[in-house]
């Protein structure tokens, strides 16, 4: 095993409730590991949390390992870590060139600067619908075209990992078979990704790995092919779920 991630009995939340509550699981590297579960089960928690928007209680993060539990969000991304949230992940008013060209001057972390042009050959290949749309506003891309905008805009940091959270919500069928296609490619260039999924049929397809969160802790880790055998709602309302109540 060579995991690029490593979590050790996370926990975390807001107020003085733990949403996490000891979580332990691994992404190895240059894999895809998809996270499902019922809503309320701290998905979302739990990507803030590796990002650095909400703070460890308890618990360890280990990113290529080194501990990152100290690091604040930027210091994250320097560190190699790439995230890409469902909603508001572009500047809807700055072009496409414009949005580009932000994560590009924010690129410059330690080992790694960024090439002369804000859609670098990589990017132009992974993402071509951007390259004749760069004068386009934001606002005015399709929502799969937008979410394959911030894609390119994480990428530009050459992260280790890339953190996706909800990445098809929203998009029509054919948008979000693309975006899939996306997340496929940019795995292929050597980056891991985890990513938080309802759309669980279609992300188990091109998956690795799968962990079954319930009321914040993970009550499976199992390989996608075997998840794709099961029966999803069972693992949502079945005896899984009654466990962690």
């Amino acid at each position: 095993m060579n995991p690029v991630l490593e979590l050790s009995e996370l926990r975390a939340g807001y107020g003085t409730g733990d949403i996490l509550k000891g979580v332990s699981l691994y992404v190895e590297r240059g894999k895809i590991v998809t996270i499902i579960g019922p809503n309320g089960s701290g998905k979302s928690t739990l990507l803030k949390t590796l990002i650095g928007l909400v703070p460890v209680r308890e618990g360890d993060i280990l990113l290529n390992g080194q501990s990152i539990r100290a690091f604040g969000a930027t210091r994250r991304v320097r560190a190699g870590l790439a995230y890409v949230p469902q909603e508001y992940n572009v500047f809807a008013n700055m072009t496409v060139l414009e949005n580009l060209q932000i994560s590009h001057e924010f690129a410059a972390r330690k080992g790694h600067r960024p090439a002369g042009n804000v859609l670098s050959d990589e990017l132009r290949e992974l993402f071509p619908e951007l390259a004749g749309k760069l004068a386009t506003r934001a606002g005015n891309l399709s929502g799969g075209q937008r979410q394959m905008l911030a894609f390119a805009c994480a990428l530009s940091v050459r992260p280790d990992l890339l953190i996706l959270d909800e990445p098809s919500a929203g998009l029509s069928p054919k948008y979000m078979a693309d975006i899939f296609k996306s997340v496929e490619r940019v795995n292929k260039t050597g980056v891991s990704v985890l990513m938080v999924e309802q759309n669980a049929v279609e992300a188990l397809a091109i998956s690795d790995q799968c962990i079954v969160m319930a009321n914040g802790r993970v009550r499976l880790d199992a390989t996608a092919r075997q998840v794709e055998q099961m029966d999803l709602h069972e693992l949502y309302l079945g005896p899984l779920a009654e466990q962690a109540a």
